[in-house]
């Protein structure tokens, strides 16, 4: 199994940015290398069990899934004082997790389709039947299989990607199916991160498209209402669920780039601070 991750150097400040369940690092390729510009150090994580097989991806669970990222987190901090985290759909989750885990290191919260609830207009009203089913042991024969529009909007993207995806090109495409044992560590993660977020006190930018294909903008405002830090909420008019990749994306990288701008630490002015507070002492 290859190794997709990816870090584009930049300044003082990082970025750590995480893919979606069975995805690939290249969702948030794009969007990491405009952030970059920008000045930002920028690390794209390739989760444990992804970019391979979907027996592969049998062999973990959200534990190791969440474990890929906090290692991805701690070699960034070795180096940058200032680390934001942010993510697409599972992504997201796995951010918020790694937050609530480590309250005073996470600097801010990137969310992009943050997915608690799968209620999109392209989900099978069948699939209300699918968390019964695997609660009651019928993961092994469980096997979500992606349709069209896959979520994403611009017509060109979606037939390159589909054409890489159906030809096995799980390292750039992501797998085209999502097995049932995967799914139940999403809802065993999706629990954990719903009794978090009132605990979770790092702002956070909130990015979900109006017409998200596969989780509603319910999953946004539920995160909103509920996450325990300050919110930036921004709804997207012209994408589906794959925000990093689809037509907003440069309305997205402009909202992110603006919140890492408003809520990255000023040293300069906690340094000022100081002789300030020793004029009072004296």
């Amino acid at each position: 199994m290859s190794d997709n991750s990816f870090t584009f150097e930049g300044g003082p400040v990082a970025v750590l940015l995480i893919h979606g369940l069975t995805g690939t690092p290249s969702e948030v390729k794009s969007v990491a290398k405009a952030i970059a510009r920008k000045g930002y150090t920028v690390h794209g994580v390739q989760l444990a069990g992804h970019c391979g097989t979907e027996a592969d991806l049998l062999r973990t669970g959200w534990r190791d899934w969440s474990r890929s990222v906090e290692r991805a987190f701690d070699r960034l901090r070795e180096r940058h004082e200032i680390v934001f985290v942010g993510g697409l759909s599972m992504g997201a989750l796995l951010a918020i997790n790694l937050a609530h885990a480590r309250p005073n290191e996470v600097a801010g919260l990137l969310l992009y389709s943050t997915t608690l609830f799968y209620d999109g207009w392209a989900i099978p009203r069948s699939r209300v039947l699918l968390k019964p089913a695997l609660a009651l042991g019928f993961a092994r024969w469980v096997r979500f299989v992606e349709d069209s529009p896959y979520g994403i909007k611009d017509d060109r993207l979606r037939e390159r990607i589909v054409r890489a995806m159906q030809g096995g090109d799980s390292g750039s495409a992501g797998n085209a199916a999502t097995p049932g044992g995967s799914l139940v560590e999403l809802h065993r993660l999706i629990d954990r991160v719903k009794k978090a977020l009132p605990n979770v006190r790092a702002p956070a930018l909130v990015v979900h498209a109006r017409d998200d294909d596969m989780t509603s903008l319910r999953n946004a405002h539920y995160v909103a209402s509920r996450i325990g830090g300050d919110v930036e909420k921004v709804i997207l008019e012209d994408s589906y669920h794959m925000v990093t990749l689809d037509l907003d994306r440069d309305r997205l990288v402009e909202h992110t780039l603006g919140f890492l701008e408003r809520r990255r630490p000023r040293p300069a002015a906690r340094e000022a601070a100081v002789p300030m507070l020793r004029a009072r002492a004296g």
